[in-house]
Order: C-alpha cells, then structure tokens, then sequence
C-alpha cells in the first residue's frame, strides 16, 4: 500500500517544526512508518543548496535563480527521500514543499507560469495528499522568530526571515490564497493558538483528511476539526 504526504506551510515562526514532530508522535502510537523530512533540503544533494540558500548566498541571483535552486533540490528531494518512502508505505511529513516556493518567490516577482514549469519539472507529477497551513500575523511569528534566535543556537535568522513585516504579510496572504483556491488539499490551522490547541486542532485535520485512521479517539476534538474545515474553505482569522 502506497503511502500518505502531508506537507506543512506557513509563515516564518509558524512553529511547524514542532507540530511535525507531534503530529508524528501521534501517529507512531498507531503502527505507522514516519519519514520527517524538509525543504529546502531533505536529501544530500538539496542539503547543500539548502545551505547556499538560507546563507543568503545564492541572493545575487535574483529571485529567478533562487526559484530554480529551490526546485533543483526539490526534485533531488522527491526522487531520493520522498518517492522511495512512499513507495514502500511509510508516511512522508514534510516541513514545506513546493507552495513555499509558490509564495516566497511568487511575492519576489517570479511570473507563475514560470513557477508552473519548475514546479513540473521538479515534482514529477508528486503532490501533497494534504496541506497543512499554520496561520499567524507576520509581527507575531517574527517575534517568534526573534525569541528563538535568543534563546537557541540557531545561528541567527535566516536569508528569508529577515525581510521586513510587509514582505511577511504578503506572503501569508498568498498562503491563504492558495488555500482558498485548493480547500480539499489545505487545512488551515489558527496558529495564535497554543501548542497543545494547534496539535489538536491539526490531528482532527488529518482524522478528517484520512478514513483509514478512524475518528474514535478524538473526542473534544471533534469541533475544533469542523472548525478547522470552515477555516480551509476560506474562512480565516
């Protein structure tokens, strides 16, 4: 039996590295294979642009060239960590895949036809069973973002995170776009809620996205999963 792929998008200080890593948590308790991976990155070969990448490096470039890097360690990623996975029945959660680049490059000015053709070319036809957006104002993440880089050795924020609240705002707002335009893929989640309501709210996501867990331990979650389904089909705070 083929596998599922669940990526997850959101502005910078989202806190998906930690819902990740519960939602995998849960799913471990239920006999599942789980492969945690992320982008840019995820295999040896997308590792090392990842570093030019979020160096900042790779910024005189422009955004063209930096949206043809991401996709060159996209399709290194689908072909040697993502495809195989799935192929032997594993669950793949992915921290951001192929609509970051959509948004992040999509906001810099990059034509979207553009976009379409390296996206093709990079994903071979592989697309998110489900997305999971994480939600927040831009001044709320970054000052998450400032409170992680003080507290944990980070090495200070990355080429992307230190673009300025505008920048941030509108890419949330191509976020939910893409959300609205895709609600039976999206489920977004309110992430000005705290950890143990966005874990929650993001397990009654998947209960509802996936049959074959069951839905009998959710419980109280059961309303925050209909709300998480209002909020796909475009009704976001």
């Amino acid at each position: 039996m083929k596998g599922r792929f669940i990526t997850f998008e959101g502005g910078e200080g989202a806190g998906k590295s930690t819902q990740i890593q519960r939602l995998k948590e849960r799913l471990s308790k239920l006999g599942l294979s789980i492969v945690v991976t992320r982008e840019p990155g995820g295999s040896p070969g997308a590792e090392k642009i990842r570093t030019m990448l979020l160096s900042g490096d790779a910024k005189d470039l422009g955004p063209r060239g930096e949206a043809m890097l991401f996709a060159a360690a996209r399709a290194d990623h689908v072909d040697s960590t993502i495809e195989p996975a799935l192929v032997r029945g594993e669950w793949v959660l992915c921290d951001r895949f192929a609509d970051s680049t959509r948004v992040y490059q999509g906001e810099a000015g990059v034509d979207p036809a553009y976009l379409d053709l390296l996206e093709t070319a990079a994903v071979a036809g592989m697309r998110p069973d489900l997305t999971i957006l994480i939600d927040i104002p831009a001044d709320v993440g970054l000052a998450r973002v400032k409170t992680r880089s003080e507290t944990v050795s980070t090495g200070g924020p990355d080429r992307f995170e230190i673009d300025d609240v505008g920048v941030h705002e509108r890419r949330r707002a191509l976020f939910l776009d893409l959300a609205r335009r895709e609600p039976a893929r999206f489920a977004v989640i309110d992430g000005r809620q705290d950890t143990e309501a966005v874990e929650k709210a993001i397990w009654a996501a998947v209960q509802n996205h996936f049959a074959e867990l069951g839905t009998n331990d959710r419980g109280s979650d059961e309303t925050v999963g209909e709300n998480v389904g209002a909020q796909a089909h475009g009704q976001s705070a």
